[in-house]
């Protein structure tokens, strides 16, 4: 059975995710400080980890660093710190995605399946075949309605990099890195235009895109 640990040092929200979680199959384990998660992540080797950030004792972020240097299991931060410092504070320490609280139950849990999917190695989406958008990023070939649609070469990549992570998101650091060098980081604004080109191209309403989705302060994700 797929064990999850539940770090939160609200009992509400323990009992509340708990309950959900287990009536979805899943065996949880819960943590009321970093302390008591760090313990528990060492002995029980959970699939993943809902994380609160703001915890009594060892911060949240603290906690993520410590779990990295000697595991890879997912990583889902749940936070009421919505500010882009804090996100990137809590995904360049590890953590793989972050959802800030109020959340939706739904939401969450397609957030925790596609953490799930990734740790079991599922292979990387190469074509993108929907009702309007068909994408083959080994010809590189992208069509609306069986359309042609020209993409510059950065804007490959940048399709490239989101449909090969598809569901997961991807921090601004990393789409940086991954299309123009490891010499970048900051150049956020690199990413909104070349964004707002490949939507144009792309969705059917840009203004309100399906597939390429804007993590505000973190990143971004396509979904299929």
């Amino acid at each position: 059975m797929t064990l999850i640990v539940v770090v939160d040092d609200e009992p509400q929200i323990r009992r509340t995710l708990a309950t959900n979680l287990r009536a979805r199959g899943f065996d949880v384990e819960l943590a009321d400080s970093g302390e008591v998660a760090l313990t528990l992540i060492r002995s029980c080797k959970p699939d993943l980890v809902l994380l609160d950030l703001g915890l009594p004792g060892i911060d949240g972020v603290d906690v993520i660093r410590e779990v990295r240097l000697t595991s890879d299991v997912p990583i889902v931060v749940l936070s009421v710190r919505d500010l882009e410092p804090d996100k990137v504070r809590a995904l360049d320490a590890g953590a793989d995605d972050y959802v800030t609280k109020p959340f939706g139950i739904d939401e969450l849990l397609a957030r925790v399946r596609a953490a799930l999917r990734r740790r079991v190695g599922v292979p990387e989406l190469r074509v993108v075949d929907g009702e309007r958008l068909r994408l083959d990023l080994d010809h590189k070939v992208a069509t609306i309605d069986m359309v042609p649609v020209h993409l510059t070469r950065i804007e490959w990549r940048i399709v490239e990099v989101l449909v090969s992570n598809a569901g997961r998101l991807v921090s601004q650091r990393d789409l940086l890195q991954q299309v123009w060098g490891p010499e970048y980081g900051t150049e956020t604004n690199y990413l909104r235009v070349y964004l707002t080109q490949v939507r144009r191209k792309l969705e059917l309403d840009p203004a309100r895109p399906r597939h390429f989705i804007t993590e505000t302060g973190m990143g971004y994700r396509f979904v299929p």
